[in-house]
Parts: structure tokens; sequence; C-alpha cells
């Protein structure tokens, strides 16, 4: 099982459950002390809207800019649908990255190679997962393994700790002993050969 596909199969497991629980539109991500602008509904949409992007750049390989495509689901779609959505896009990502080989680079603020596209599509998975989870006041928390590969590719300068702790905290989600907390953060899924 690829990273990508073990942050879905830990996404979907902890989200299906509460799909048909409560209005996801009316609650927004996000802990109760950090919510988002988005609701819970539109932080599942963007999941889904930044896996299909990511496997359209790897799939076309634009070499200056993103696609001019959005994914968008439509206003109304009921939770458990947004998550098959999810499930969709992940599985093109999935797809484009089996067949993408290492040399292979796309445009995300600079070149990017399959692996960058897989952590950013790894990241992107987990930590609006973790916002859905706050925002539904559902105990979760980043699987390890997964979160160190995300960590690993896209912020190699973090400091050490537990992965899932440094990932919030590089993202501006957490506190981090020893550490400021992070009001701006940018990762680095773009790198040159």
């Amino acid at each position: 099982m690829t990273h990508i596909e073990k942050a879905l199969a830990e996404s979907l497991s902890v989200l299906r459950p509460h799909a048909d629980t409560c209005d996801w539109s009316s609650l927004p991500a996000g802990p109760p002390q950090q919510r988002m602008e988005w609701s819970c509904w539109e932080t599942a949409a963007h999941i889904a809207h930044d896996l299909a992007a990511y496997a359209g750049q790897l799939a076309a390989l634009p070499d200056d800019d993103y696609l001019p495509f959005d994914l968008v689901v439509r206003p109304g779609t009921p939770p458990r649908e947004v998550l098959r959505v999810i499930e969709a896009a992940g599985g093109m990502l999935t797809g484009v990255l089996a067949t993408s080989g290492p040399d292979v680079r796309a445009f995300h603020w600079g070149p990017c190679d399959p692996t960058g596209f897989e952590a950013m599509g790894v990241a992107e998975t987990l930590l609006h997962t973790y916002d859905i989870t706050q925002g539904l006041g559902v105990a979760w928390s980043l699987p390890a393994r997964p979160a160190a590969y995300a960590l690993d590719r896209l912020f190699p300068d973090a400091p050490s700790g537990d992965p899932a702790e440094v990932l919030l905290w590089c993202t501006g989600r957490g506190e981090l002993p020893g550490h400021k907390r992070l009001t701006e953060w940018v990762w680095q899924a773009a790198r040159e050969g």
C-alpha cells in the first residue's frame, strides 16, 4: 500500500462513521480555538479538489503553471458522497503516481517530482481530515507513518519529534514544546534535479 493509499484509508475510516450524523456544511472545520473559514463540508471537498489537481499535474506535466481546471463538488452533496469523491480523486492520484517515473517533473511552484505530489496528497488528506474531525468533535490523531513521509519530504528542516505533532506544528495547527507556534509556513514540494 502506498503512502497516499494509507492516508486515504485512515481518513475515510475515521470520517465515514460520521458522514450522516450532522450537517457538515454548518460546522466550521478546525479546533475550537482555531476555527477555519471553511466548513467541514468545504474542507472535505477541498481534499478531493487537491488530489484531483495533483493527479492532473502529473498526467499532463505542465512546467510553468497549474492546469486551468477545478474539481467542483455540487453544493448540497451529502458528506457520504463527498467522501466518495475524495476516494475517486485519491484513486486518480494513485494511478498517475503508479505510472510516473522518478524523473518526471510537473509544476507546483517549480519542478516537482512524483514523491512531492504524493507527499502533498498525503499532507492535504491528513491535515484536512484532522481539521474536519476537530470541527465534528471527533477524537483522532494523524497516523505516524504517513505523517512522517509527508514531513520528511515537505519539511526537510523540521525539528525532531513525534511526526504527527511536528506536522501539525509545521502547518500552524499545533504547539511543539520548545518552539514558537507558527502562523505562516510553506512546504517545499518543488525541487531541482
